[in-house]
């Protein structure tokens, strides 16, 4: 929303190409002083204090360009004129004065800036302007990486794969199974559909070379499934009335205290893999739950799943558990993965702004 002008206010010009307004020098003047303050306090490095910073910097240039008409070119003599008041200072180019002029666009409280985006690296911000449009989002992606400590490459990544709107959206029967636990917190674990882009498999893999790839890759697969996951074993031997079972994978969650099943199928949902889950879960409950751990909790991986299905399978089970589906391709196509710049391609657009 455009600033109203105060009454008897009559809006400048436009200006002419190259000319600078009248009030340029008094903009340069008050950002220098901001910088000098800002630098006082914290030496511009990554922090929060840089951050608010650019915030402040874009602000002031958002306001003059909205109020008084200014045009692009006097960003480029702002970028020349900050470098050569601060020449030790990096990040006063004309592409991250834009940033900063873009962060103000979508933040426009300093308090809503303090909260969360100050609290994540700078070039954080700039992934997070590029690549998401919507606030809601861009906000749960920033809190997302303030929780879990995400590098700027996981960030990106987890925009990629659109992690917003996979988070929770497993079939489960949490609610039911988990009262007097926080079966949100469970929930937002699941995701789906899973990526598993980093196999080269083709789309009719069996179970067990899903498996045996997602144990080669087993970090990868870690970071697919979320932070908090660690892996305990593959093919977990199961002792049940003196018959032998086998669990395909088996981690512990350690935010939440508790043993996830992974149960791997090459093909769509059937009814009966809900059934098998349950009793696998009364097995890991008996065999190494100790005191002090939550209900160990199920996840059926499925290449496809009839949602309303997976409803029925789940109805009066006993054992929390989730159905899933999961990818083996691209987490997009290469037609909308090529409109997003990687990481690489953004330092190069920085340059020495990082």
């Amino acid at each position: 929303m455009k600033r109203k002008r105060k009454k008897g206010q009559v809006r400048a010009a436009p200006l002419s190409s190259g000319e600078l307004p009248d009030e340029y020098a008094t903009l340069l003047a008050e950002l220098k002083e901001q910088i000098r303050s800002s630098k006082s306090k914290a030496t511009l490095s990554v922090n929060r204090e840089l951050v608010l910073l650019y915030w402040r910097i874009g602000r002031r240039i958002l306001d003059r360009q909205e109020t008084e008409g200014w045009g692009a070119k006097v960003i480029d003599r702002l970028s020349a004129d900050l470098r050569k008041a601060f020449p030790n200072t990096k990040g006063f180019s004309p592409r991250n004065l834009k940033y900063m002029r873009a962060f103000a666009g979508a933040y426009r409280r300093e308090s809503i800036v303090q909260q969360a985006a100050a609290l994540v690296p700078w070039f954080h911000n700039c992934i997070l302007l590029d690549r998401v449009k919507d606030p809601k989002e861009r906000l749960w992606y920033t809190e997302q990486a303030i929780a879990n400590a995400w590098s700027r490459n996981v960030l990106a990544h987890q925009i990629q794969t659109g992690l917003y709107q996979r988070s929770g959206k497993a079939v489960t029967n949490f609610p039911e199974t988990l009262q007097g636990v926080d079966s949100g917190a469970t929930g937002a674990l699941l995701k789906d559909p899973y990526f598993f882009d980093f196999l080269s498999l083709g789309e009719k893999a069996s179970e067990r070379q899903i498996e045996k790839g997602l144990l080669e890759h087993v970090r990868r697969f870690l970071l697919e499934l979320g932070v908090g996951f660690a892996f305990v074993g593959s093919q977990v031997h199961l002792e049940v009335g003196g018959e032998d079972f086998y669990l395909d994978l088996l981690f512990y969650h350690y935010r939440l205290r508790c043993f996830v099943a992974v149960d791997l199928k090459a093909g769509k949902f059937k009814p009966e893999y809900s059934g098998k889950m349950n009793f696998y879960l009364s097995a890991v409950d008996d065999l190494f739950r100790q005191e002090g751990d939550g209900p160990s909790v199920g996840v059926v991986l499925c290449k496809t799943r009839n949602r309303v299905v997976a409803e029925y399978a789940l109805r009066d089970l006993d054992k929390p558990l989730g159905i899933s589906t999961y990818v083996l391709g691209r987490a997009l196509p290469d037609s909308v993965s090529g409109t997003l710049p990687t990481v690489e391609e953004l330092e190069e657009e920085l340059g020495d702004d990082t």
